[in-house]
Order: structure tokens, then sequence, then C-alpha cells
């Protein structure tokens, strides 16, 4: 399988290099490698870049450095463009409606005996929305809450419900084996890890040694769960990492 993909890279020709830059969404959670095209930046800089399907800024926290394309690397989103002094300012305004928006949601929903808690909120450049990510255990009935808020700061309002996992790929962390969680920094897809494949490694689901920061079970537990089942589709290089995080 690794061998065809290698190959259809090097059919569609691929270039010597890619420029790579290190940037945190919404100066928010780990940071994130993303091509840095031909744009001058500097650690500190603004960027645009698209997010969740619509467009919203980051912060040059690496500067760009230049890297061998080697197959089988994958196309990955690039920054569009170095912030304008007009985009700064959309910038500062949504930072400042973000921080508004926190507070209030936390504040409306105790009001309200809402049991969810808010972990981000940001705005839509592209259209007059803002969206307010919160975790909850059970289902909530926001109907109020959201009008509530959109009185209060005017046009739409969606609120978007995640779970523990994702909420700690937000929000960023180092995990106990020192190195930065998996979901935060190279996983594109968050699955959860299930009861059955921890009894198949021999992993008790409430030993808190293979308890993420989320308190769900190590997302890591899925590359053992692979190796074991001699997945043709996992490379060793994955693995070997995986493994030492768990000793």
């Amino acid at each position: 399988m690794l061998d065809r993909l290698i190959a259809q890279e090097l059919a569609q020709g691929c270039p010597p290099s890619v420029r790579l830059v290190g940037v945190k969404i919404r100066d928010r959670g780990e940071v994130k490698k993303l091509g840095a095209g031909e744009a001058s930046l500097g650690v500190g800089d603004y960027v645009i870049v698209e997010a969740e399907g619509d467009l919203t800024y980051g912060v040059v926290y690496t500067a760009p450095w230049t890297i061998p394309f080697i197959p089988p690397m994958r196309v990955m989103k690039s920054v569009l463009r170095k912030a304008t002094p007009d985009d700064l300012m959309v910038v500062r305004r949504h930072q400042q409606l973000a921080a508004e928006g926190l507070i209030e949601c936390r504040e409306q929903a105790a009001a309200l005996g809402l049991k969810l808690k808010p972990v981000e909120v940001y705005c839509a450049f592209l259209r007059r929305q803002m969206t307010f990510v919160y975790t909850a255990e059970d289902r909530v009935d926001f109907r109020e809450l959201v009008r509530v808020l959109a009185r209060r700061f005017g046009g739409r309002i969606e609120m978007r419900q995640i779970g523990a996992r994702e909420e700690a790929s937000r929000l960023g962390g180092v995990d106990t084996c020192g190195l930065v969680l998996c979901c935060a920094s190279f996983l594109t897809e968050i699955r959860p890890v299930s009861a059955k494949q921890a009894k198949a490694l021999g992993v008790a689901v409430d030993d808190s040694r293979y308890l993420g920061i989320c308190g769900r079970l190590k997302c890591c537990l899925l590359f053992e769960a692979m190796e074991s089942q001699g997945c043709p589709d996992t490379p060793t290089q994955l693995i070997t990492p995986t493994t030492n995080r768990l000793q």
C-alpha cells in the first residue's frame, strides 16, 4: 500500500523542496506546520489561513524553513497571505469579541442552569457569525442561550459541541510521556480507543497510566492496536515512538 502511494506521488511530479512555517491557529493550541509559500514571514507576524471552511488568523511562532520534499509527503494547507493592516483591524475586533463572548457565554449558561463548559469562541471572516465551542456530558437545550447571545452580539450564533479529545487538541499540552499531545501535533483524525481494542492490548480502561489529559484512553494506543493487528498501512517509524510513550 505504501509503495503504491509513493508511486502515485512520483507519477504526479514533486517539488524538490517545501517551505514550511510554524503557526498557532488563532494563537491557541500547538504550533502547526503550514506551507509558507513565498511570503516574507517572521516570528510574531499575523497571517490569514483557512480553517474549518472559513478564513481565520494565525500567529507565526517558527520562522520559515525549507526541507526536501520526500514522498509520501502530502500536500498541506498553506498560509494565504501575511495579514494586511485592514486584516489586523479585523483580527483585533474578533479577539475582543471572542474574549467578551467567552465570559458572556459562561455567565449566561450558569444563569440558565445549563451544564456546559465553553472552550473557545471565534468569529468568521467571510460572514457575520460567532461560533461558541463547548463541551457537555449530556445533551443541552441551548435555544434560550442562543437568543441571549444573539441579542448581545448580533449576527448569527452557532453552538458547536465537541468531545474531551477535541478539547485537548484545541487547547494543546504535554502528556505524561513528555511529548506534545498527539491530537494537537500531528493527528488529522481523532478517533476514540474502544474498550475492545484496549482489552486486546491488555490495557485496563481505568488505569491512569493509559489515560490522557482529556481523561480518555490515549490516542497513541491506536498505533499499538494497529501494530498488534499487523496493519500493513502503518509505517514502522510511527510505531516505535508510540511504544516509547507508554513505557
